[in-house]
């Protein structure tokens, strides 16, 4: 595999987005309609220079889209299966990955914690 075509290389600055927990409220409370921004804030309780500020990365990220209607600029999902690519990670995550307060317990007992430190002594 070519470093073109690696996966961190092609997927790093969506998955960097898609990091912060307020870029994701944000495309959630988009879902599949275009939306000005107050109603970004209104949805998100986020202050107007923080959704700007969020949306913007979002929109370098291409995952959304701006479209101009007279004085307003409406936020859309660029393509619908975005939101249904969120969802199944969601479902994914929740079916596979434990819940950080299951992960912190120092019970040694814990198959958790024990899965944690094994994935982690076995990758260094």
């Amino acid at each position: 595999m070519d470093f073109e075509s690696c996966p961190a290389v092609l997927l790093g600055s969506v998955l960097k987005a898609l990091a912060e927990p307020n870029r994701l409220r944000i495309l959630c409370t988009l879902g599949t309609e275009c939306r000005p921004v107050t109603d970004i804030i209104h949805a998100t309780d986020l202050p107007q220079t923080n959704v700007s500020f969020h949306l913007r990365i979002l929109r370098e990220a291409g995952l959304v889209r701006a479209e101009r209607r007279g004085a307003f600029i409406y936020y859309c999902l660029p393509d619908p299966e975005l939101l249904e690519i969120l969802q199944s990670l969601q479902l994914w995550v929740t079916s596979h990955v434990p819940s950080p307060n299951l992960l912190n317990r120092e019970d040694p007992n814990n198959e958790y914690v024990s899965l944690t430190k094994r994935r982690t002594n076995s990758c260094g």
